[in-house]
């Protein structure tokens, strides 16, 4: 059984925030730790929103709860009434995540049957304590870096695998792949684009990511592959030029990593082309639809290269305009 860091983090910080409120003699200590474990986060920004909109949420649950307990009574209608104005509140001001953790704060006050100033700053200092436990625990996000390169080095192989598959049925018109790969990839590609969103939540700093356009690319590429498949199947049998697809295919399959070899293979698929232009003009109603399926393969390969050499000549522009940033400033 795997443990999380979150978990890690929850276990660590619950006694934490406990021990500190006992320390500082706080009444109900044992809500400082509920306030932790509510304000654990999957990433920094999330944190940080979550401890903003949990604090101004308990401020005004403390708030209305003078108004509505002092003012009329401890009573749980009361309380009931209260929770009718103060969560539309919450939904107004955006700060619905500090909902279950002003009501501990409401709760708390209820139990006490009696509200000073006393009271009033004693439960000030538990959120403190129980939102910036909370907070510096979620200042350490461990890189994911590691598993989003391995999601790369796996994508690349299926891909690898897939461009090879096509090859195969094109040449001998009998597979015995069993499109796993295809499955395989969406799920690693939902996965991936997942790690890096959240990735991004944990560098307020940073706009862009490494990985971002990298999988965006995959998607779209992987999409065509998916939209080549029913026209590879249609390709007649024993064709001088389904073999040299089927050639074109196998070059493609051993190329599939994050390098920019896309310009070459557009260059081959130009002269692919060129040679099929001079082939004979085909003369019954299915060669016609031969014809047909491979044109449009071949316009779903160039896309294919085509998204891979955009995605290459945006890193280039990024990376020359870093180092002309770079020569300005020295």
């Amino acid at each position: 059984m795997k443990i999380g860091y979150r978990t890690i983090k929850t276990a660590i910080g619950t006694p934490l925030a406990i021990s500190i409120a006992q320390l500082l003699g706080l009444t109900n200590f044992v809500s400082a730790g509920i306030l932790t474990i509510l304000c654990i986060q999957p990433s920094r920004k999330r944190s940080y929103y979550s401890a903003l909109h949990r604090f101004i949420a308990c401020i005004i649950a403390t708030l209305y709860a003078y108004i509505f307990f002092e003012w009329i009574a401890y009573h749980p209608l009361v309380l009931g009434i209260m929770l009718i104005v103060f969560i539309p509140t919450t939904v107004f001001l955006k700060v619905t995540p500090g909902i279950a953790t002003s009501s501990v704060v409401i709760l708390n006050l209820y139990s006490a049957s009696s509200i000073t100033l006393a009271s009033l700053f004693d439960q000030f200092l538990l959120i403190v304590v129980g939102i910036g436990v909370g907070l510096l625990l979620n200042l350490y996000m461990p890189s994911l870096d590691k598993p989003l390169k391995e999601k790369q080095q796996k994508l690349e192989q299926n891909f690898t695998i897939i461009l090879y598959e096509y090859s195969q049925y094109i040449r001998y018109k009998h597979t015995t792949w069993k499109v796993d790969e295809l499955a395989e990839s969406e799920d690693i590609l939902l996965e991936a684009n997942t790690l890096v969103e959240r990735d991004r939540e944990n560098h307020l700093l940073r706009n862009k990511h490494p990985y971002r356009d990298y999988f965006r690319m995959r998607t779209r590429q992987f999409e065509l592959l998916k939209k080549m498949l029913p026209l590879v199947s249609r390709l007649p049998d024993a064709d001088p030029i389904g073999e040299k697809i089927a050639e074109f295919f196998e070059g493609l399959s051993k190329n599939v990593h994050p390098g920019n070899t896309a310009i070459i293979y557009l260059d081959q698929l130009k002269e692919l082309r060129s040679q099929i232009n001079e082939e004979e003009l085909p003369k019954t109603r299915e060669d016609f639809e031969a014809r047909a399926n491979l044109f449009q393969l071949l316009h779903e390969i160039e896309d294919y290269l085509i998204i891979k050499l955009k995605y290459k000549e945006s890193d280039v522009n990024v990376f020359k305009r870093l180092k002309n940033q770079k020569k300005t400033k020295n």
